[in-house]
């Protein structure tokens, strides 16, 4: 899930592993939600922010699933199914993050936000998702 702000910054997440890996909000769906009320739940796990205005961006990506995060799923599980979302805020607020999975908080522009993410899908969701919109400043 995307956090932005309407000046085009995007929130980025530093994982305590693997070192270096910067990231959006992430999560997985717990037994019987649907992927908006996981992206509310994940988005205060993660952050403390609520989910007022979320937008459903209606895209998905499949991608392999990280080998540091293997143990997480069952042996057969070889993909992750991604659904993106965003959410804007006014303006860059401070974060409560969780110590076990992060470490560090950013305020990026939109464009050094999408360079900085190690993963290819969260890069595509800063380029597509906020395509337009940040430009317009809307």
């Amino acid at each position: 899930m995307l956090v932005h702000d309407r000046a085009g910054r995007v929130l980025l997440l530093e994982r305590t592993r693997p070192t270096g890996w910067w990231q959006s909000v992430t999560g997985s769906l717990e037994w019987g939600e649907t992927p908006f009320d996981a992206a509310r739940r994940e988005l205060r796990e993660e952050t403390g922010l609520e989910a007022d205005g979320l937008i459903d961006c209606h895209r998905t990506r499949r991608y392999p699933v990280h080998p540091d995060w293997r143990a997480r799923y069952a042996p057969d599980v070889r993909e992750n199914l991604e659904h993106w979302f965003r959410l804007e805020v006014p303006e860059p607020v401070p974060v409560h993050l969780n110590p076990a999975e992060h470490r560090a908080f950013l305020w990026l522009p939109a464009a050094e936000a999408a360079r900085r993410v190690a993963s290819w899908t969260n890069r595509e969701a800063i380029e597509v998702c906020l395509e337009g919109k940040l430009e317009a400043g809307r």
